[in-house]
């Protein structure tokens, strides 16, 4: 790294673009200012900048999307077809229907108990939030101060990824009341799947 000089500023967006396309992963600021040799806030602060015109460009089938502490390169949603079927990928990238219900309830309401998941659904989601943890959808991130202390749990940057978002206020909009106290579930005005059994598959956008 004592070799590696400072990007001169005229090719900071396109030594930004070649390593977030050789990654093919989430790049942290910190790694790529190192890399590069600016600040941290320095590289924040452009990335976003690039982002903005990036993404303007209809000409593209890839995009770049900026989190809290990291971004990437992700294909565009509407080409996941053609990627599946050019690199002969059958199977995998789907959630069922009630995986994604159970997003789109902790998505809209976060952070929440599965209590309070079950309780909206009507039906135990023990097996879903599991599994949605094991892919590293939601994670949990306290406990609530009530007796029994249950997890509390939240959508992760690795969600906003999968659906092609930076932050939570760039899903659609709903006009869905807060959970005010355990166990008091307000009536939600969103239409969603009850079927715990459904065979129906939703795409989730791929890297």
């Amino acid at each position: 790294m004592d070799n590696i000089q400072k990007v001169e500023t005229k090719d900071l967006e396109k030594a930004i673009e070649a390593i977030l396309f050789a990654a093919g992963h989430p790049m942290n600021y910190s790694k790529l200012a190192e890399a590069l040799g600016y600040s941290e806030s320095q590289i924040k602060k452009k990335v976003k900048a690039f982002a903005e015109k990036y993404n303007e460009n209809d000409k593209r089938g890839i995009m770049l999307l900026c989190f809290e502490s990291s971004c990437q390169l992700c294909t565009k949603e509407q080409f996941l077809p053609y990627i599946k079927e050019a690199l002969g990928i059958r199977k995998g990238g789907n959630l069922s229907a009630s995986s994604l219900e159970v997003l789109a309830i902790i998505a809209y309401n976060e952070p929440v108990t599965r209590t309070f998941i079950d309780t909206v659904r009507k039906v135990d989601s023990a097996y879903i939030v599991g599994n949605l943890c094991e892919k590293n959808l939601i994670e949990v991130c306290g406990r609530l101060d009530v007796p029994g202390r249950p997890n509390l749990y939240r959508t992760t940057p690795t969600f906003l990824r999968c659906f092609g978002i930076e932050t939570l206020e760039q899903l659609p909009y709903v006009d869905i009341p807060r959970l005010k106290n355990e166990g008091e579930i307000i009536p939600m005005d969103i239409d969603l799947n009850q079927s715990e059994g459904s065979e129906n598959e939703a795409e989730v956008a791929q890297e």
